[in-house]
């Protein structure tokens, strides 16, 4: 296990976890927190020995409040926004990474904290969270991707709900939403979590890597341009993913005839 600052990093098999370790602040994220969070994940994407990530806070209270908003105060619009709109900034990385992220809620995800699990591939939540968008009840607007990824995932008369009414909703609606993907009673959350996790690092990792990026583009691409895009991974995965073996014992056990997945 590696503690840096307030980010716990721990590798069980394939899988790597990351935990929010602050929990008297609910893991409300510094500054500090969210460079540890960058510079950890840069260092995931490049080990082969993880291929999946799953992302949680400390705690039975909270996954995430969301950003330490005490570090605002003193700093001018224009520092601010030099923080914000840099490329690699964490919730980008984290939608781009080229493994898998799981976030495993366990708690509040506001603000902040729920743009972070909105950038992850798959929500998995115990049934006594609670998820909301309250920025609007500090005179500010969601500046992680809520009013984009939100908007795209359950569409926008539930983003403006909750994002203009400043709403707390409970998992449940949450997950009755599409915001959260799997729900479970809080005992089976880590199982549950890690059950899809290790049924995803026993993949091929082209394959799954290839598969998350032609989902990711849906977002990006008209549905024309996603087919040809989908095509051509599908081609380098034949290739690179050393599928033709699999193929070819998949064709052998079942006796040489011709065979579709």
């Amino acid at each position: 296990m590696e503690n840096s600052g307030t980010v716990r990093v721990e590798q069980i098999d394939a899988i790597a976890l990351i935990t929010l370790d602050r929990p008297e602040k609910h893991n409300a994220l510094s500054q500090s927190m969210r460079d540890s969070l960058i510079r950890k994940l840069g260092e995931l994407a490049a080990d082969e020995t993880v291929r999946v990530v799953v992302l949680t806070g400390a705690g039975k209270v909270s996954f995430c409040v969301g950003t330490d908003v005490s570090e605002f105060l003193g700093r001018s619009g224009l520092t601010q926004w030099e923080r914000d709109i840099d490329p690699f900034r964490l919730f980008e990385l984290i939608e781009r990474f080229p493994k898998p992220v799981l976030a495993m809620i366990n708690g509040y995800a506001y603000g902040g904290g729920c743009e972070l699990a909105l950038a992850c591939d798959i929500r998995i939540s115990s049934t006594n969270s609670q998820f909301g968008q309250l920025e609007v009840n500090f005179g500010l607007i969601p500046g992680g991707g809520g009013t984009q990824r939100l908007t795209r995932l359950v569409g926008r008369g539930q983003a403006m709900r909750m994002i203009l009414g400043g709403e707390r909703i409970p998992a449940s609606e949450a997950w009755r939403i599409g915001l959260v993907d799997l729900l479970v009673p809080p005992t089976d959350l880590w199982e549950t979590t890690f059950s899809v996790a290790r049924a995803i690092a026993e993949r091929n990792p082209v394959a799954v890597r290839l598969a998350k990026e032609a989902i990711r583009s849906v977002d990006e691409m008209s549905l024309s341009a996603g087919l040809r895009y989908e095509a051509s991974l599908m081609g380098i995965c034949l290739y690179e993913s050393g599928s033709e073996a699999t193929i070819s014992a998949f064709l052998g056990k079942k006796g040489g005839g011709e065979q579709s997945t």
